[in-house]
């Protein structure tokens, strides 16, 4: 038997378990959702949800990776 009161027709969260803003974009770097939207999702409508989900691909490109971290770094000293 199942249990319908747990069901619910709503678009789920983008969240990876990732949640590190980037430092310029201020974007999460797991989901690519801002802040605000962050804090704002379980509010949302699923048409608000739904714009957000398609604006996500294309913000994965703001993303600017740093090459080497500290490794590179301390090879240049």
């Amino acid at each position: 038997m199942t249990d319908d009161v747990w069901k619910r027709d709503e678009i789920q969260s983008p969240c990876i378990k990732i949640c590190v803003v980037h430092p310029e974009a201020r974007i999460c770097t797991g989901c690519y959702r801002s802040i605000d939207e962050i804090r704002d999702w379980s509010k949302m409508t699923n048409e608000e949800r739904a714009g957000i989900m398609n604006d996500l691909p294309a913000r994965a490109s703001k993303l600017v990776k740093r090459r080497g971290g500290r490794g590179a770094r301390l090879k240049r000293s």
